[in-house]
């Protein structure tokens, strides 16, 4: 290419990577971001195909991470070609992502949606690796149809009891699987939760661990049984706290969940 042609498309791509007022300044005086930056751009400008990017924000602090990850997400709709990204951050992953495939030992477990990788894992290890869960074993009791659905009874020895739970496909009776919960689909409450809901599962326990973490509170609740379980229950923070979190450390407590919040996965290690 000519000098100018290429001192046009240099300009191009620092301003796609929003670095025209750093376009003078040697490596050595730009942050690890803008660093960051200037590696995506030297990339795009041969304009290839398939863009590999291997775990690139690993190495920022969160904030910025955050923020490289909603510019990069906007580069890569603006030049429209394919990014295969590697990461092992989860969030990353969810948020950036049309297609997600999880990987462990050189297997591939599922390959989806963000929205299905996280709703629907297929095995255990994807409910785990992907997000926070409640999972345990689980046999099938009962499977009966439910509206489009089938509505099963399992029986689970850490809640030391049975649960009630809707999936797409019908198991047959005996079946051993995992049962799994995510914690943002727990409700907890001081007072046995009031509700016209049959499928309704509710277990009692006592908070063994409160986590305030501003827009959220995390709690670990031990249930009231013989396994001593922990429940792992995710409580958005919607309104104004003047006193702080309702819900305190030793507190009793009733954690809930309906029957379509709850989903059964296949446990590969067995």
């Amino acid at each position: 290419m000519d000098k100018e042609t290429i001192e046009k498309k240099v300009l191009e791509y620092v301003r796609l990577v929003q670095l025209e007022d750093h376009v003078y300044k040697k490596p050595s005086m730009l942050s690890g971001g803008q660093k960051q930056r200037v590696a995506i751009a030297r990339a795009l400008i041969n304009e290839p195909s398939v863009l590999l990017l291997d775990e690139p924000l690993s190495a920022l602090d969160a904030k910025l991470r955050q923020n490289l990850l909603i510019e990069l997400d906007q580069i890569h709709d603006k030049v429209g070609i394919t990014f295969i990204y590697v990461t092992h951050d989860q969030s990353e992953a969810l948020s950036v992502s049309d297609r997600i495939a999880v990987m462990n030992k050189g297997k591939v477990l599922q390959i989806g949606t963000p929205y299905e990788i996280y709703e629907a894992p297929s095995t255990r290890f994807v409910a785990q690796f992907i997000g926070e869960t409640n999972s345990f074993p689980c046999t099938i009791l009962s499977c009966e149809p439910y509206e489009e659905e089938y509505l099963m009874r399992v029986q689970v020895p850490a809640l030391n009891g049975e649960v009630t739970v809707t999936d797409y496909e019908a198991q047959p009776v005996g079946t051993q699987m995992d049962f799994t919960v995510r914690p943002e689909k727990v409700r907890i409450s001081s007072n046995p939760p009031r509700s016209t809901v049959k499928e309704l599962n509710t277990f009692k326990g006592i908070v063994e661990e409160p986590v305030y973490s501003g827009f959220q509170s995390k709690f670990y609740v031990k249930l009231d049984n013989e396994s001593a379980t922990l429940v792992k229950v995710f409580k958005q923070h919607t309104v104004f706290l003047e006193d702080g979190p309702d819900i305190e450390w030793k507190d009793t407590v009733y954690v809930s969940w309906t029957a379509s919040d709850g989903y059964l996965v296949k446990d590969t290690a067995r």
